[in-house]
């Protein structure tokens, strides 16, 4: 029995090694399939160094941009209240949630996340 185990143990790691052996001799890629298989990050050369300055607006605009694009998933179940209660009610919440998103938006507006030509 133990010897049959130790076999089988033997068989599994062969076959293990063997297919990793496989997969690394044949998932060589060369220089430009590197290129070509890497993101696109904001108009950087993958082939350059990491390390370069960031432009911090840039930044900046991509928060203003993830904050405001939340606004879509919270829209979607007011648009479903509109048949389960009341209009008045419904309007009330409609308002108030676009209310605190004007005063978002005047806010970034007041602290000048919103102007291109820094």
């Amino acid at each position: 029995m133990i010897i049959l185990m130790m076999s089988m143990s033997f068989i599994i790691m062969l076959i293990s090694n063997i297919m990793m052996m496989l997969s690394i001799i044949l998932s060589k890629k060369s220089f430009t399939d590197r290129e070509k298989s890497s993101p696109f990050e904001c108009g950087f050369d993958p082939k350059s160094l990491a390390r370069i300055p960031f432009s911090l607006h840039f930044f900046l605009i991509a928060m203003i941009f993830l904050i405001f694009d939340v606004e879509i998933a919270l829209i979607f179940p007011i648009i479903k209240l509109f048949k389960l209660v009341n209009f008045i009610i419904w309007m009330k919440i409609s308002f108030f949630f676009i209310i605190v998103l004007l005063i978002g938006l005047y806010h970034e507006w007041n602290q000048n996340m919103l102007n291109w030509t820094n």
